[in-house]
């Protein structure tokens, strides 16, 4: 490293620290506000707010009807009237472009009990912010603009190509959101997604998909024997999830996925039937996410899931004669997965970054909504930190938590990302 650079590094890094607290109490405010499906807009203007303070060009992008529409899209969650993405724009005219790409939206945060507060009211303790979407992904967003506001003042060069930041809705059931913004041509030449992937490079993901099954029953009074309890007969369907699991895991997979024991899970996440204690339901809806290898179309993972449930069905004398019906809810997103052998080339990012864990070769598996739509709709590279080269690697770790210290060493990362490209793009031009 050169003694120039070594000199921008350390002057961005004091403006790391110096506006770090600024940075959490940023954080704070997107914790406070609940981004739920559908109410995601007033943690979208605070994303709005802190770019146009950034001097990024701000818009506000709609999620059209007809995405529906598109192979790409997940199954449409209802009207759109209400939530957004939002993009801002730095567009110099000269220099490499860089897109990074985040989601606003967190799934709900469940029963209070496990909770030791209120998880949307922050709560800093012992370095750390407590609430939800603070690990995933606020806490990105925190430190993105972090990262920027320092090289805005420390080494404004750091900044010369167009840069992009993309706050997208819906990661967290279909990737619509991101598809919108692909859509609408927000694409670049390379794409940093600030997830909580520990600043490790995670080389590809498993496919996702969301289906419903019902189950249907003969409802009736507790008492009558003519009653069929739909739940009871759940449990043969659920079986038979479980056995497509285990041959899901048992058969060939790619050579990254050696050492990870179960890449693929089938969970069931809700169940939904019934409304009187002393009824017998008339019908149970079982809500399931089903991780499938990256080989398989969706269409194909949703065939093959239908199948195993009618397999199932097949061995109960009810279900045989009235078959559960298997429908599409969100994610159908298939799987990526980039060869081992690729260069990742971030190390020289990250090597002397405080509090970092990042190896140039730290490969792992995400777990995804859908994002590969960056490299594949628009032939961009994108990869955690690397300004060219690569793929789309990420995770989608979940999370209530986020750490201050190793936010602002995912912070320090991306300054020395930006200053890299930078200094590539200016040799590049010079040649």
């Amino acid at each position: 490293m050169s003694g120039l650079r070594r000199s921008v590094i350390s002057r961005v890094d004091q403006a790391i620290e110096a506006q770090a607290e600024e940075a959490f109490s940023t954080l704070s405010r997107l914790v406070a506000a609940p981004s739920l499906l559908g109410s995601e807009a007033a943690d979208q203007e605070i994303v709005a707010e802190e770019l146009a303070r950034l001097d990024f060009q701000v818009e506000r992008v709609p999620i059209p009807a007809d995405i529906r529409r598109d192979p790409a899209a997940g199954v449409f969650q209802g009207p759109y009237t209400s939530h957004y993405d939002v993009i801002g724009r730095r567009v110099p005219t000269q220099g490499r472009s860089l897109l990074i790409n985040g989601h606003i939206d967190v799934v709900p945060a469940g029963e209070p009990q496990p909770w030791t507060t209120d998880p949307f009211r922050p709560d800093r303790r012992n370095g750390w912010l407590y609430g939800r979407g603070a690990g995933d992904m606020k806490g990105g967003f925190a430190m993105t603009f972090l990262a920027i506001s320092a090289l805005r003042e420390a080494y404004p060069r750091g900044l010369e190509g167009p840069l992009f930041v993309v706050s997208a809705v819906e990661e967290e059931c279909t990737g619509n959101g991101t598809l919108a913004a692909v859509r609408e041509g927000y694409l670049a030449d390379a794409a940093v997604l600030a997830e909580p992937t520990g600043l490790s490079v995670l080389l590809g993901g498993v496919g996702i998909l969301w289906v419903e099954i019902g189950v249907l029953g003969r409802p009736g009074h507790a008492a009558s024997a003519r009653s069929v309890n739909p739940l009871d007969a759940a449990i043969t369907v659920i079986n038979g999830l479980r056995r497509f699991e285990e041959t899901m895991n048992s058969g060939e997979r790619a050579p990254i996925l050696a050492n990870v024991s179960r890449p693929y899970n089938v969970n069931i996440g809700t169940i939904n039937g019934g409304d009187w204690a002393s009824s017998v339901p008339s019908v149970v809806r079982l809500g399931v996410r089903v991780g499938f290898p990256r080989s398989w179309s969706a269409q194909m993972a949703e065939e093959r899931v239908t199948d195993a449930v009618l397999d199932a069905a097949q061995g109960d004398p009810w279900l045989r004669e009235h078959p559960p019906a298997v429908r599409s809810t969100g994610f159908r997103a298939e799987g990526h997965v980039l060869d081992a052998s690729t260069s990742i080339g971030v190390g020289d990012a990250s090597s002397t970054c405080p509090g970092s864990r990042l190896a140039p070769h730290d490969a792992g598996l995400g777990q995804h909504d859908g994002r590969p739509l960056l490299p594949q709709r628009g032939g961009l590279s994108s990869a955690l930190l690397r300004p060219h080269g690569t793929p789309h690697p990420w995770n989608r770790r979940g999370g209530g938590t986020g750490e201050h210290r190793r936010r602002r060493s995912y912070a320090c990362t991306l300054h020395r990302g930006l200053v890299r490209n930078t200094n590539v793009a200016r040799r590049e031009r010079a040649a």
